[in-house]
């Protein structure tokens, strides 16, 4: 896969993953802006109301019918948390030209100007959003955030978020709150609409067998001439600083309890947070880890145990599902775990075995066509582009006493438990 990127005008930019390893080419383009409580409702609530309908293609059945005519190409949006930033995201996949019967139809070509059409080119009635678009979508939005719960594990480690970053942007919900929903209509969130795209940060990725001839179809597109140049509001890094918060318990009617620990790391630099992925995984971040193999296979207490490392907030959160009178003795498991990493007790071997399952994992990016998209848009938050090779290459030279280092920073904040 070769990676090159364009600036289109300030504040959008075009990434090209140039492959012939798929027979469809992949379109996505983000919009992302700052995370707060005044809009990130608001925000989410927009993603679901444009995919309904856009000034061309004025109903879900008409965008159907497009997709249909792009030999059966599929769309999707969404919405997502990227450290203190909220991003919508628009997918629109199709065939590759090459393997049509003619190759003069340029389905590329229609695919971006479809997805441009939705996101840009909103259906708009007296200068407002179409009302009973919003009205749904408002009532599907109430089901989506108040059904949160029905997924604990999920639910767990997101109000571990939410009681770790109390008050700061990271502990916002990303599809927002239902109290929010009877404020907005459509005159107010067409006015949202406007100032977001007026000032959020726009990347579009295509992944495929594509060339230079995408820099002209969007140069060329009307919807994309019309945005203005814009200094992007979103936040470039993640807040820091942030209190401890001790234990939280939560009750809910649960069979299972879910507990969640959540770690600062406390990296210094780049180079500290490449060394706490090797940490992480020899800590919960595989089978082979210390919390899998202590906390749930060998003292039974756990039906799932694991970490996970968010590199944009430099925290790891341990998740594990317990039953809920193993709470102390399984927390006090998962604390002696961290002792002994900062002790040193874990061999080179272990380190050795973690970078190999990090490689092989890196390795599988450009194996999907969404994957590579996600890694190269993390790439781009970050500010710090490198290659598949060189993010290896980092990897590699990462030995015991980088590890050991980590180890010795590493601080629980918050522990949340879920219990009946």
């Amino acid at each position: 896969m070769k990676y090159t990127e364009k600036t289109i005008k300030k504040g959008m930019k075009l990434h090209m993953m140039h492959t012939d390893k798929f027979k469809t080419n992949l379109v996505a383009v983000f919009l992302t802006t700052k995370l707060e409580r005044n809009y990130v409702t608001m925000n989410a609530l927009i993603s679901a109301v444009l995919r309904r309908g856009s000034y061309t293609m004025q109903t879900q059945e008409e965008i159907s019918k497009q997709l249909e005519e792009l030999y059966g190409a599929s769309f999707d949006c969404g919405i997502d948390k990227t450290g203190d930033n909220q991003v919508l995201k628009f997918y629109i996949e199709a065939i590759n030209d090459a393997y049509l019967p003619q190759s003069n139809e340029n389905v590329l070509k229609k695919a971006m100007e479809s997805v441009l059409d939705i996101i840009f080119n909103p259906l708009i009635e007296n200068n407002a959003f179409k009302k009973e678009y919003v009205q749904q979508e408002k009532n599907n939005m109430k089901q989506r955030i108040e059904g949160r719960i029905d997924n604990k594990r999920t639910y767990a480690l997101d109000r571990c978020i939410e009681e770790m970053y109390k008050n700061k942007p990271f502990g916002l919900y990303r599809f927002g709150y239902v109290e929010d929903l009877k404020e907005i209509n459509e005159k107010n969130l067409y006015e949202r609409y406007k100032k977001l795209i007026d000032q959020c940060k726009i990347d579009i990725f295509v992944s495929g067998n594509v060339n230079e001839e995408i820099e002209n179809i969007i140069d060329q597109n009307e919807n994309v001439k019309k945005l203005e140049p814009r200094e992007p509001n979103y936040n470039k890094e993640s807040e820091k600083n942030h209190e401890k918060q001790g234990e939280k318990i939560e009750n809910m009617d649960v069979t299972q309890g879910k507990l969640v620990v959540g770690l600062d790391v406390n990296s210094r630099d780049e180079d500290e947070k490449y060394n706490a992925i090797v940490y992480n995984t020899i800590l919960g971040g595989s089978a082979n880890s210390k919390i899998f193999q202590n906390v749930r296979e060998k003292a039974n207490l756990a039906y799932e145990a694991g970490s996970r490392y968010f590199k944009y907030k430099d925290n790891i959160f341990v998740n594990c599902g317990i039953e809920i009178s193993n709470y102390e003795k399984a927390l006090n498991l998962i604390k002696e775990q961290l002792e002994d990493m900062k002790n040193g007790d874990f061999t080179d071997e272990e380190v050795e075995n973690a970078k190999k399952s990090i490689i092989s994992s890196i390795k599988t990016i450009d194996d999907e066509q969404d994957t590579g998209i996600t890694y190269y848009f993390g790439q781009e938050m970050s500010g710090n582009t490198q290659s598949i090779e060189e993010y290896i290459e980092r990897i590699q030279k990462i030995n015991k006493e980088d590890v050991l280092q980590v180890a010795n920073k590493v601080e629980i904040n918050t522990i949340y438990f879920l219990r009946n």
